[in-house]
Order: structure tokens, then sequence, then C-alpha cells
């Protein structure tokens, strides 16, 4: 066997959670995401195409990773997002991340009138029931949970309530930087590409966030980094990742978006980010604990 060369470089990083003369290096943190979760089925688990909310729960439990965060991306609950069945059917199963959920809702939360069940469902973890939009720390990251139910909230536009937050959040901010909510700007799915959110992801790409997470379609897509018009920018551009796959159903393929890299209509997951302090990996794994898509990029540092 060849012995290794002698260099005179520094050693290598411990680790996450390794131990360093008696001291534990923190773990950088992982999320699990995924929109589109919980529907009444004739049991807990639904059927093989339907409502296996329980099944995508248990791919958090059987990950073989401590997950610091839990990001629910909207329409957790259907049909109408009322507080019985949010207690009767999310409750039961992704209800056991609750102490660690940070959600953001979709537009079936709110076929309960000021989407109520949601917010008495989660309570504080959901934000001001007037706004249901909020932002905080995690490791080295900034993560910002955006209310894109525009019509219930005063806008999504430009000078609206909502976007001047997001202006105020996203001032001086440096570092990686995430923002999740449940309708997206791009997709190649049933509801395709949405100009709403245009002016939310126009004020994300200014300020140099990185990545963007929706629901909404029921399908797992992944997208090169853009800007907010769909122009290709590998060095500021924003990547987004639709995971409507939490377990409802599936809906079928519209038309492919063309930075569209990763597309996957046939399985329910979930979408596992590690939040890295200058970086991040994603692995997106099946029920059937299958990883589907995998892979790492840099953030970009710059506020």
């Amino acid at each position: 066997m060849a012995t290794p060369p002698v260099t005179d470089d520094p050693p290598a990083a411990p680790l996450a959670g390794m131990s360093v003369d008696g001291a534990r290096v923190p773990r950088d943190p992982i999320v699990a995401a995924a929109g589109d979760i919980a529907c009444p089925g004739s049991s807990e688990t639904g059927t093989p195409k339907t409502c296996q909310m329980a099944a995508t729960s248990d791919v958090i439990a059987d990950a073989g990773m401590t997950v610091s965060a839990v990001l629910p991306l909207g329409d957790l609950q259907y049909p109408s997002g009322s507080y019985a069945e949010f207690i009767t059917y999310y409750n039961a199963t992704w209800g056991e991340y609750k102490s660690i959920e940070h959600p953001v809702p979709g537009n079936h939360e709110y076929y309960t009138p000021g989407a109520s069940g949601y917010f008495r469902y989660f309570g504080l973890a959901a934000g001001d029931p007037h706004k249901g939009y909020y932002s905080y720390n995690l490791g080295a990251w900034h993560l910002i949970a955006i209310n894109a139910n525009c019509g219930d909230i005063g806008g999504c536009a430009a000078g609206s309530p909502e976007e001047l937050w997001l202006k105020h959040d996203l001032t001086g901010r440096k570092g990686c930087m995430l923002a999740y909510w449940h309708q997206p700007r791009f997709s190649s799915g049933l509801h395709h590409d949405d100009l709403t959110y245009q002016v939310f992801w126009r004020d994300l790409h200014a300020a140099g966030a990185d990545v963007v997470l929706n629901g909404h379609d029921h399908d797992y897509e992944r997208f090169a980094p853009q800007t907010s018009t769909g122009a290709l920018d590998q060095v500021r551009g924003i990547r987004e990742f639709v995971a409507g796959t939490g377990g409802a159903d599936h809906y079928p393929i519209k038309a492919i978006d063309r930075h569209s890299e990763v597309r996957d209509n046939a399985h329910f997951g979930v979408l596992f980010l590690t939040l890295h302090p200058q970086s991040y990996s994603w692995r997106f794994v099946s029920i059937d604990g299958m990883v589907r898509d995998a892979g790492s990029t840099a953030c970009h540092l710059t506020g």
C-alpha cells in the first residue's frame, strides 16, 4: 500500500456531531418539507393512490436523521381545513411533528373562513392569523414563511402589506436564505406557472435568496436556479423545489418548463434539506424509502 503524501494542509474540519476535545460539534439543521398532505380516507392510510399522509409521516420518522424542523407547505388538510378535519386526519399522522412544525397555509385552508381551523390547530406557530407570514433563523440560515393566499390577506402585489414586510425582512440580510409558500411561481404541473408570485421572487432574488419551496401541484419538481422572470441564472438564481407530495393524490404533468430539471408525479414522499453554513444539500425520499433525487449547491452568501 502506498504511503500517503505529507502535506502542510490543516486537518479536516470535524464532521457534525463528532466529539472534539470533549465537546459536541453542532449538527447542521435538517428540514423536512412537503405539502398537500392529509385527507379523509376509509382508514388512516387511505388508498394506494390517495390519503397517504401516514406513509409520508413515516418517511420522516424512518429517515435515520435528526430533523430540526418540519415545513408543511400548505393544503395540509383536505377538503376544507376545518379544525375537526385537522384533529381527525392531520393530527393523527403529521401531528407527530407539531412541536417542530413551521407551516404555511394553502388555498384549501381558506375554504374554512379566515383559515380559522388552520390557525386554531397550529396556534402561535402559524403566526398572526390576520397575516399568516413570518420569518425565523435556523442554524446559519434565514427562513421566510409566506402566505400566498393573496385575496385573504390584502394582496401580494408590489406595495401590499406582505410585500412591504418581505422587503423589510430581507433588508441587510447576508448568508443563506430559504423562502416557502404554497402556490409556486414556476411549475410543469397542473396549475403551471403563476405570475402572481413574481414580486416575491423579484424581492428574494434581489436580496440573494437561495431556495424557494412550494406545493400546490401534487408532484415533485426541481428547477435550475432562475430569476423572477424565468431566466437561467447560475450565479444568483433561486432554485425552486415543488414538493406537493405529502399524500393527498397525484396530478398530471401539464407542460415541462424550460428550466425544470427533475419531475416525479408517481411517488409520494418528503423533501429533506440539510442547511450547511455556506451550502445546502437535498434528498427527495419516497414512501418506499428510495431516494428519488439528491444533490447539493453552494449558497450565494450575499445580502
